[in-house]
């Protein structure tokens, strides 16, 4: 057999794989999408489930689980399994993130908004994943833990904004609501950006430490329980306004926006049972995941103010 056989299949199967991928968005780029922010939004749960089953030093080292061994130990019971459960799904999520990028790798040219989005997630993810480490070398500081679940729910955002991008024609976009409009969405965004940061330092302050031995002091929970419903109304009235605008201007928000509406009311119907019932766990995790799923809904509500410049507005 000829030396440079192999080299030249090596090359031959190369060539092949880049033919195969993509020259425009189809269904595997879009089964891909999709299975990112799925997994995104997956992520956000099990973490919160490793902090609200007290499993957050479950691994009490990082990158390996403990300083002799890469996987949790018997010694180490339920809240290592959690913990290192929690990591493994990082790694489901880095691979389907680079899945997306490689699939819309021969489109970068023509498509630089998904190609930019998609390296950005994937970027994210690694950096979420070094943020991890540091969660675990500073004993679960609570404004690194939150820092943490403020990036897993922009990274949930950065998927939805490239499902939306990927179901829409390439090209210059144009306004398709009026200025006034866009610019009290913009307003709302400011408002549910506040009421995420206060929840974050509610939670951060509360009960839900992510470890038995580690004890929250600074924010007083029950008075910030308080503030962090104040923006959180203000949010439910603004979303009110603006839905009933769109349905009255047949604006191309206003299916989404009832999607919001929907997503908020759910969203503090959950927190007021969980505050008047002592912060059961499980309702903790639905609120934390229900956030992330309310800030994608407003991105998919942000970016259909603008429509292909070809398309009409409906």
């Amino acid at each position: 057999m000829p030396a440079d056989t192999a080299p030249s299949d090596a090359a031959d199967l190369r060539t092949r794989f880049v033919s195969w991928l993509p020259t425009a968005v189809d269904a595997r780029v879009r089964v891909a999408a999709w299975l990112s922010f799925i997994a995104e939004t997956v992520i956000i749960g099990t973490g919160g489930a490793v902090r609200l089953t007290g499993s957050g030093l479950g691994c009490s080292d990082w990158p390996l689980c403990t300083p002799e061994s890469l996987v949790p130990t018997p010694e180490m019971g339920v809240h290592g399994l959690i913990e290192f459960g929690n990591r493994t799904m990082t790694g489901v999520v880095g691979l389907v993130a680079l899945a997306v990028l490689v699939l819309v790798w021969r489109m970068r040219a023509e498509r630089r908004d998904l190609f930019a989005l998609a390296a950005i997630v994937l970027g994210g993810i690694v950096a979420q994943a070094v943020v991890g480490g540091i969660t675990v070398w500073t004993g679960l500081n609570p404004f690194i833990v939150g820092f943490h679940y403020a990036a897993s729910l922009t990274l949930v955002c950065l998927t939805a904004a490239f499902l939306v991008r990927a179901h829409d024609a390439p090209g210059p976009r144009s306004l398709a609501v009026p200025r006034w409009y866009l610019i009290l969405t913009h307003v709302t965004s400011l408002v549910l950006a506040v009421t995420i940061l206060f929840g974050v330092l509610t939670t951060g302050s509360g009960p839900h430490s992510g470890d038995a031995e580690v004890i929250r002091r600074g924010f007083d929970a029950t008075v910030l329980a308080h503030v962090h419903s104040w923006p959180g109304y203000i949010l439910l009235g603004l979303v009110v306004v603006l839905l009933a605008a769109a349905w009255t201007l047949r604006l191309p928000t206003r299916r989404w926006m009832a999607v919001l509406l929907l997503a908020i009311g759910v969203q503090i119907l959950v927190g007021v049972i969980q505050a008047r019932n002592g912060l059961p766990e499980l309702l903790v995790g639905i609120h934390m995941v229900l956030a992330a799923l309310s800030a994608a809904t407003f991105t998919v509500v942000v970016l259909r103010m603008k429509t292909p410049a070809a398309l009409p507005r409906d």
